[in-house]
């Protein structure tokens, strides 16, 4: 046999046992490969898993937090309220800072301060079922929670006239109700 021929038999041996031997490699390298995606989308579902439960955890917390923030609120303003028998109960709030008492031809309107009355309603005595002028419905109550009032009606909102506060149809001026003499 010649030398060629002994390089070729050896060569064919090699590539017949190699080749199995390779391609086995390659499926076992295959097959961590398999595994290994497996795990990783197994850790990214995991992953997921606690991201959303961490989110719910978060929201949960929220809405108690506001819920609290909300009684306590709630709470803060049933104590500081407006009251009818206490005549000096505007004393010491902010939108109050300019009050100085009645002025003749003057109203005011609490955080907007005084404004010129046309002299025939400095003293009107407003009635449900009245007008009020086009020039004072721009006065709206800030706060009507604070004069225990419900939530004004849709298209309906409280406004000050004098020391007295209106419902009024907004796009009319009726006055639906009067509460007199608040301050």
């Amino acid at each position: 046999m010649n030398r060629l021929t002994k390089a070729a038999i050896v060569a064919l041996a090699l590539t017949t046992t190699a080749a199995p031997l390779a391609a086995q490699a390659q499926n076992r390298d295959h097959r961590e490969y398999r595994q290994e995606r497996r795990e990783d989308r197994h850790d990214r579902r995991e992953d997921r898993r606690e991201w959303r439960e961490d989110r719910r955890e978060d929201r949960r917390e929220w809405r108690e937090d506001r819920r609290d923030d909300r009684r306590d609120y709630r709470q803060s303003r049933h104590n500081d309220r407006w009251d009818r028998n206490n005549r000096d109960w505007w004393r010491g709030r902010p939108e109050f800072r300019d009050y100085r008492g009645a002025r003749n031809g003057y109203w005011y309107a609490p955080g907007r301060g005084y404004y010129r009355v046309d002299p025939r309603y400095q003293s009107y005595r407003w009635r449900q079922g009245a007008y009020l002028p086009s020039a004072y419905r721009g006065y709206y109550v800030s706060d009507p929670y604070y004069y225990n009032l419900r939530p004004a009606p849709r298209g309906y909102r409280y406004v000050h006239a004098n020391n007295d506060i209106l419902l009024i149809a907004v796009a009319t001026g009726l006055i639906a109700s009067v509460l007199h003499d608040v301050y």
